[in-house]
């Protein structure tokens, strides 16, 4: 019987020590290969970039209204070796201003049609597999201040990032860039307000912890109401017109990205503020489920908000070279009007591009080749966004 017992031992033994060998194995490697095969650059030749274009480039003001990279575990300090946006490339790409969205639920086989909000959360994987804090592996609302902490301590170690909370922030980066110093705005933001958890103290928090913008949905309905890819295809709970009316009453910007058309419509009712959809196609140039209508987006744009136009084939039907970007740019302006198109590539996102934030010159040079004029392009690569962040952030 001893010898049995010992035998037992060891072999349970040996087990555990496979599986914190598994664990280890999986803290160490799954991480990096699973965020470098969903954030993919297609490898491409250099995109043609003419002498005009880059010194027009060089002279604008650039925002981009998305991007995902505080998912993952990288130093944004460091250019990269995957992915598609660190401050280094944001620098070589002269962007200014760059929104980082802190994503906390994602249901599993997530899709443009339709996810239930009960399905197996990939982000709690996500967590546990990049050993973040125990504190987010079960609360969302832990998981955006922590995305934002992130992006505080890099802005801390760069030195270069100012992040942005204020217009007097605001204007304190755009003047140090205007005299030539290397100088990167960075905003936070929640994809999807079920981070506050249904507890509007939360939102408070939240705003402590630096997020500005405010995106209601991502990919599932929540406690504020229906998704563009949810089950309901509802409007406005009575908590999401509350959250809704507590964004607009305060110095924030409100994203509706992700959010069904019903809840578009209830918001473009009860609000009079500039909206903004921060990453998104125009159905005008690609219908797909992920686009809302061009009657809806005329409205947000009848606002005075903006509309991000995003990077990747899902928003585009596959034109994701700078060249096809510029034709959806084109067909957004021709619908909405020059003052109310952004940039929103969702860089980071678990989306593949065919080009990363470094190279946005070759998109500069795409629309001067289609015929924006110079005006025209310094307002969709930057100067719309400015304006509304102007109009919303508080002194």
């Amino acid at each position: 019987m001893y010898r049995f017992l010992v035998w037992v031992a060891r072999i349970i033994l040996g087990l555990v020590a496979l599986a914190a060998l598994g664990v280890i194995a999986f803290w160490t490697f799954a991480p990096g290969i699973v965020g470098a095969a969903r954030n993919n650059v297609i490898e491409h030749e250099p995109y043609p970039v003419t002498d005009t274009a880059q010194a027009l480039h060089d002279q604008l003001i650039i925002g981009d209204w998305h991007a995902d990279p505080l998912l993952w575990n990288r130093d944004l300090t460091t250019r990269g070796g995957w992915g598609q946006v660190d401050f280094p490339r944001l620098i070589e790409g002269n962007v200014g201003l760059q929104v980082f969205t802190a994503v906390t639920k994602s249901p599993a086989g997530q899709n443009y049609e339709e996810n239930s909000a009960e399905a197996f959360d990939n982000i709690t994987l996500l967590a546990f597999g990049q050993r973040w804090p125990i504190r987010t592996w079960t609360s969302l609302y832990e998981r955006a201040v922590y995305q934002a902490e992130k992006l505080h301590e890099f802005a801390a170690q760069d030195g270069r990032v100012t992040i942005i909370k204020t217009a007097a922030d605001l204007d304190a980066v755009l003047d140090a860039r205007a005299n030539g110093e290397d100088r990167i705005g960075a905003l936070l933001g929640i994809e999807g307000a079920h981070a506050l958890e249904g507890d509007m103290a939360n939102l408070d928090g939240l705003i402590d912890a630096g997020h500005r913008l405010i995106g209601l949905h991502h990919f599932f309905d929540n406690a504020l109401g229906g998704s563009l890819h949810g089950q309901a295809n509802s409007g406005l709970t009575d908590f999401g017109r509350a959250v809704v009316e507590q964004v607009a009453s305060r110095p924030l910007i409100l994203d509706l990205a992700h959010s069904s058309p019903q809840v578009v419509e209830e918001v473009l009712a009860m609000t009079d503020i500039p909206l903004v959809v921060s990453h998104t196609g125009v159905t005008a140039f690609c219908e797909t489920p992920r686009n809302l209508s061009d009657d809806l987006m005329k409205r947000v744009a009848e606002t005075g908000g903006t509309i991000g136009i995003g990077y990747w084939d899902e928003v585009s039907c596959g034109q994701i070279t700078p060249a096809g970007i510029a034709e959806m740019i084109i067909a957004a302006v021709t619908l909405l009007g020059e003052d109310h198109v952004s940039l929103g590539s969702d860089f980071d996102g678990s989306v593949e591009t065919a080009f990363d934030t470094a190279e946005l010159a070759a998109l500069t040079s795409a629309l001067l080749d289609q015929g924006l004029t110079n005006d025209q392009i310094a307002k969709v690569m930057g100067g719309n966004m400015v304006r509304v962040l102007r109009a919303r952030l508080g002194g």
